[in-house]
């Protein structure tokens, strides 16, 4: 029985996807939950699992297409069995190749084998009319490969014309399409300002250091300072609630809740999702929501839920060796914390130059409904919280 494959319902504000990439070929037995095909929306990255098992018979929508949901992807013989390819017949020879006009390869063909240093002679060919193809230029160069690597340095030189400027134009994801979208909306609709402080982290970093392996086997996961600034800035948030409101028109929105997006890296760009209700979390569950976060993102796994809502975030470019930055906001927060590198500097300490490991943080904040006393303030409390984490236990 044939089976439609259809574009499931897309989450509510998407209204179209693109095929990013079919994991079964015509022809290609598939089981029952396999995933065929994946769509990229603007946020999520969205599976299309087999809904049984067969063969899947047909391809509609190439990768790269755009569809919406209930379009059909392709078609799936339920209870088939994959035959077993033909045989091919042996492709005819290649007619002779001549340069200019009369040559029967196409511009592509010719480009490519110019760039390969190749000859067109002595590559089988597939095409119709014993015409030589890309993919058969490209099976040619990736089966000959380890002869290429052995040639001289000087012939892998001479195969790039003299003072050649190549350029590659590929188009955005849909997600870093939404990006830049949400950057530019961010810079067009609020008033951003960002002010700047740093943190000695030597008590953090010793009681890390004093607890890594005993917490590390009690908890089931590592001590990191992500927790420790998490908990600060909920404290902060707490004595300063404009920096946790949102704008919506004419009003300003305070929330009574500290749900923190924490900003991650994955495969396709920054999401940045969102851990609710950190307020009541322990220490080990924010590192252990937050590890989960960061895996889901490797693995492109993230769900609409994961990304929706959040009052306030924080980013920490530090994980790449960035020293000081100006995060932007993400709308319609009204304020992020920028987290950066960690290094060791002289500072005065009770009248003696001593060496800390310091931390420059920065707070963007939407100047429409911030102050600049609040956002000092708030983050001044997040400084001391970590310079003296007793405060996080008995929340002063």
């Amino acid at each position: 029985m044939a089976i439609e494959i259809k574009v499931p319902n897309l989450p509510e504000s998407v209204s179209s996807a693109t095929v990013a990439t079919w994991h079964k070929k015509a022809g290609d037995s598939v089981g029952r939950e396999d995933n065929l095909v994946d769509l990229e929306t603007d946020k999520v990255m969205l599976e299309v699992p087999a809904t049984a098992g067969g063969v899947l018979k047909e391809i509609r929508v190439q990768q790269g297409a755009t569809v919406k949901a209930g379009d059909i992807l392709g078609i799936l013989e339920e209870g088939a069995s994959a035959a077993a390819p033909a045989k091919p017949a042996a492709a005819p020879a290649a007619p002779a190749k001549s340069a200019g006009a009369d040559d029967p390869q196409g511009p592509a063909v010719r480009k490519l084998l110019a760039e390969l240093n190749l000859s067109a002679d002595g590559i089988p060919a597939s095409g119709k009319g014993g015409r030589l193809t890309v993919e058969d230029v490209k099976a040619y160069a990736d089966k000959n490969k380890p002869a290429a690597k052995s040639a001289p340095a000087a012939t892998a030189i001479a195969a790039r014309p003299t003072g050649a400027r190549e350029e590659q134009r590929v188009p955005m994801t849909r997600i870093r399409a939404r990006i830049a979208e949400r950057l530019i909306e961010a810079q067009n609709t609020a008033a951003m300002l960002t002010t700047f402080n740093e943190v000695d982290l030597k008590a953090v970093s010793e009681i890390r250091a004093r607890y890594k392996d005993s917490y590390e086997k009690a908890q089931g996961v590592k001590l990191g300072f992500m927790s420790f600034f998490v908990r600060a800035t909920v404290e902060a948030l707490k004595k300063y609630p404009i920096v946790n409101a949102s704008v919506d028109g004419q009003d300003i929105v305070y929330h009574g809740y500290y749900d923190l997006g924490i900003a991650v890296s994955s495969p396709r760009g920054l999401v940045v999702p969102v851990v609710r209700d950190v307020d009541q979390l322990s220490f080990a569950e924010i590192e252990k929501a937050i590890a989960a976060y960061g895996q889901k993102a490797k693995d492109n796994k993230l769900t609409i839920e994961d990304l929706t809502g959040g009052t306030f975030s924080i980013t920490n470019g530090g994980v790449f060796g960035s020293m000081m930055s100006t995060p932007i906001l993400n709308p319609p927060q009204s304020a992020i914390l920028g987290m950066h590198g960690i290094s060791e500097r002289p500072m005065v300490v009770g009248g003696e130059i001593v060496i800390r490991p310091m931390m420059y943080l920065a707070l963007t904040y939407d100047h429409r409904i911030i102050d600049g006393r609040e956002a000092v303030l708030f983050l001044r409390s997040i400084k001391e919280s970590l310079e003296d984490p007793a405060r996080l236990l008995i929340q002063i």
